[in-house]
């Protein structure tokens, strides 16, 4: 017995120093999660540099002034800034709505042809055909139909935006194990328990994957459709084609690194949503 203790507290020992160790290694070394991003960021900044001046000749760098001057004269002007950031309003306003409608439409979808197979032959291609419809072709025929406003340009992020969502999600609603399936109907589970209690929850994670892509497409889509759509609140689009026309190239650069940044942060939104999903499944497996 003695013997049994006293390697079960060495083993604890062990472990314990092996934690500490992660920790301090951890905190002296943060994770290449962190750090591999920065370093590619570094070296991006590093090259856009060196490339605007030392590789373009003088007369010809207002194509492409470095980031200290886009930072100089896009970000820190305040006139400049508080027009960017006014237009990305808009963009991500029309954007959020869109694709806030895409979920619910998507996911509807997605729910309907899980149900029934007919439903998904009868419905799939036709989600196929909205994916391959190209956007830059469509759009002009959307504000004759239904103007140049707000409400066109949410035409535009939904149908940009809706295939991701409904793959993803009946994709995950089909991923349901058969054994699973089988303990539901063994238990006399109706067809809405077995989707609200089955289904969706096991195609959550897959769901959350599809509003990932579908966010940064909505904000193209956005963009997409300011650049036809001239009436209204003006968006990130627009200010875009207004800096190409006067050739400033920093303003220009400033407004695409700020949409982009507004469909990362979506994007981060999402995965951190998708980490909490995947950390709660795994606690209900564990149980």
């Amino acid at each position: 017995m003695t013997t049994v203790t006293a390697e079960a507290a060495a083993e604890v020992a062990v472990r314990t120093e092996q934690k500490e160790t992660e920790r301090v290694r951890r905190i002296v070394f943060p994770p290449v999660r962190i750090t591999a991003p920065i370093v590619v960021f570094v070296l991006v900044m590093g090259a856009w540099y060196f490339a605007s001046n030392y590789l373009i000749a003088a007369e010809s760098r207002f194509l492409l002034p470095g980031p200290d001057e886009v930072i100089t004269e896009g970000l820190l002007d305040s006139a400049v800034r508080a027009e960017i950031l006014s237009a990305l309003g808009s963009t991500v306003l029309v954007a959020l709505s869109g694709l806030v409608i895409a979920m619910v439409a998507g996911v509807g979808f997605a729910v309907v042809m899980s149900q029934a197979r007919w439903a998904e032959y009868s419905l799939y291609p036709y989600a196929v055909i909205l994916q391959t419809i190209p956007i830059l072709a469509v759009v002009p025929l959307f504000g004759f139909w239904f103007g140049y406003e707000f409400g066109s340009r949410v035409i535009v992020c939904v149908m940009v935006s809706l295939f991701p969502v409904v793959t993803n999600t009946l994709f995950g609603l089909k991923s349901v194990a058969p054994a699973e399936h089988d303990l539901f109907t063994l238990h006399g589970a109706t067809r809405l328990q077995r989707l609200l209690k089955l289904q969706l929850p096991t195609a959550l994670p897959a769901m959350i994957s599809g509003f990932k892509i579908s966010g940064g497409m909505a904000i193209i889509g956005s963009i997409v459709a300011d650049f036809f759509f001239r009436q209204g609140e003006p968006g990130i689009g627009r200010m875009i084609d207004v800096y190409r026309q006067r050739l400033a190239t920093e303003e220009l650069l400033t407004a695409l690194l700020l949409s982009s940044l507004a469909g990362l942060i979506l994007f981060w939104f999402f995965d951190f949503l998708a980490v909490r999903v995947e950390r709660a499944h795994g606690r209900r497996r564990g149980h």
